[in-house]
């Protein structure tokens, strides 16, 4: 789905917003290392899983090391976003925005130290929430409304989804140049505040509409 968001090149006053450059493998470890440089992907790469256990990440810091991943999977390249990503939840014309803490950066240093492939499980779980820590107020800060907004209106148009959540992350070292990294269709609502009331909302707006 990532690719509607790149189809969609949104970009205006408040920012930009793209997706990483990423590569599906579906099988075969042993072609991955030739994939990821046709497609032109800069290391560290992130591997998502195409199935289950989606919430757990592997961080490949060396080209020899991205023939131990375990296809089916979805290869991105990382970008440095301050460890925060922003999870976006769109239910109807709602949207809420709460920091999640993320995958650190990565330093030139620490990808000439490192080597091998590093898994990272549940990142963005309830109990990694970054909205109370004390962060710098340029990685803190949430995207623009107007942008998320224009965003959001969009997706639901091309998506035909009313709920769905997104996953956002800023470029460190910029203002307004966001990727997102996922989207999630009808995701768990728990770990959104005010979920109540915004659900409640949602669902006597449809009724109204009938």
């Amino acid at each position: 789905m990532l690719q509607v968001v790149a189809d969609l090149n949104l970009s205006d006053a408040y920012g930009t917003v793209g997706v990483p450059k990423q590569l599906v493998i579906k099988n075969d470890p042993s072609s991955i290392p030739d994939e990821v440089n046709k497609a032109g992907l800069r290391l560290p790469i992130v591997a998502k899983p195409l199935v289950a256990k989606s919430h757990e990440l592997s961080l490949a810091y060396d080209e020899f090391s991205l023939q131990n991943l375990e296809p089916p999977l979805v290869l991105q390249e990382f970008i440095n976003h301050g460890g925060v990503l922003f999870k976006v939840y769109i239910v109807g014309e709602a949207i809420k925005v709460v920091r999640r803490f993320s995958l650190p950066d990565v330093s030139k240093r620490d990808l000439s130290k490192n080597a091998g492939v590093y898994r990272f499980p549940r990142v963005s779980c309830a109990a990694a929430s970054a909205d109370e820590a004390d962060l710098d107020p340029c990685v803190a800060e949430l995207p623009p409304r107007p942008l998320l907004e224009k965003l959001a209106r969009n997706l639901r148009h091309q998506l035909g989804l009313r709920l769905f959540n997104l996953d956002i992350i800023r470029e460190h070292g910029t203002q307004d140049h966001y990727y997102v990294i996922d989207i999630n269709y009808f995701p768990g609502y728990g770990k959104m505040p005010e979920y109540e009331h915004i659900f409640t909302d949602f669902l006597l707006s449809l009724v109204q509409s009938k």
